[in-house]
């Protein structure tokens, strides 16, 4: 029987295939990069062969490093459910069970997370995000990607309806740029199959000439994360909710061009089960994260576009938001 890795070292190549260096992985873990390093070059010894390649824009997982980041979620993901399933045998009327995608905890709650347990230190957080389906019924909140319909569940929308296709200045640059629909198909096309932000849908958004179109084959990548990194590696265009890089658009690292995009019925969801009343503990976050949310839309509008760049909207010529 071959020798398996290390729990360690399976979350140093989900956080690296999550976070795309070895500084951020080891700042989400908690660890030293040389740590990071080290756990990474001993898994790689024992799958005897590299499971990420250094690029100017970070980490890119190999053939073999996409099958060990899928095969770690999976993994990950059963002990976070055995975590879970013993805490509820505890049934500690101050503890808050979330499950959260990945994404959306690290573009979105990392940083806001802490506010809410300002206001709440008597609360504690238990925060999953590879917990198996199985266990969502287990949890108080389950944040979900999709049309909003789950039986037997309440959904609130939260975020991402707003979908903006974006790429880099400099590959837009370097395909002659977008001055029609019909221009996208020059790129890549990047996509993560479990996140249906469909091209297809984009295009039929754009009217008729856009549904006529053929769409060339896209390239996926396992994390969605990988997709927006991807697009600001200048490998290709994206389609991303437009609240999620809010920042890289006003930078001017991702730009929008045209403006086009289109209101996708897939996004963002806070759930809880329909027997579970939004109470105490449960109503306290479910009305903080709701609002959080409602913020994070209502700032996105004012924003405008000018060029590609998104800019703040003000009585006057507009201005680059600061970085």
């Amino acid at each position: 029987m071959p020798a398996l890795p290390t729990t360690m070292a399976l979350r140093v190549v989900a956080a690296l295939a999550q976070h795309g260096t070895v500084s951020s992985a080891a700042v989400a873990l908690h660890l030293t990069q040389s740590a990071v390093s080290k756990q990474l070059k001993g898994l790689e010894i024992l799958v005897g062969m590299p499971l990420f390649r250094r690029t100017t824009h970070g980490l890119e997982p190999t053939p073999a490093g996409m099958i060990y980041i899928e095969q770690s979620r999976i993994a990950l993901g059963a002990m976070e459910t055995a975590a879970l399933r013993v805490s509820s045998l505890r049934n500690s009327s101050a503890s808050l069970r979330m499950h959260v995608l990945p994404i959306l905890g690290d573009r979105w709650f990392i940083s806001r997370l802490s506010a809410f347990r300002a206001e709440h230190p008597e609360i504690d957080v238990e925060f999953m995000t590879f917990a198996s389906s199985e266990t969502f019924s287990e949890a108080d909140v389950v944040f979900r990607f999709g049309d909003g319909h789950w039986p037997g569940w309440r959904a609130d929308y939260f975020l991402g309806r707003d979908v903006v296709l974006v790429g880099s200045p400099q590959a837009l640059a370097s395909g002659g740029g977008i001055h029609g629909t019909a221009d996208v198909l020059r790129y890549s096309l990047l996509e993560h199959p479990q996140t249906p932000l469909s091209w297809a849908d984009f295009m039929q958004a754009q009217g008729p000439d856009g549904a006529r179109l053929v769409l060339p084959p896209t390239l996926r990548l396992g994390y969605y994360s990988l997709v927006i990194r991807a697009a600001l590696g200048g490998q290709g265009l994206a389609l991303v909710p437009r609240s999620l890089i809010s920042e890289e658009l006003a930078r001017g690292d991702l730009i929008n061009p045209m403006r086009l995009g289109y209101p996708s019925r897939n996004c963002y969801w806070l759930t809880t089960p329909d027997d579970r009343p939004r109470d105490g503990q449960l109503g306290a976050f479910c009305n903080w994260a709701l609002a959080q949310a409602e913020h994070t839309e209502r700032d996105k509008d004012q924003f405008v576009a000018r060029d590609g760049r998104w800019t703040m909207r003000q009585s006057g010529p507009a201005k680059p938001v600061a970085s």
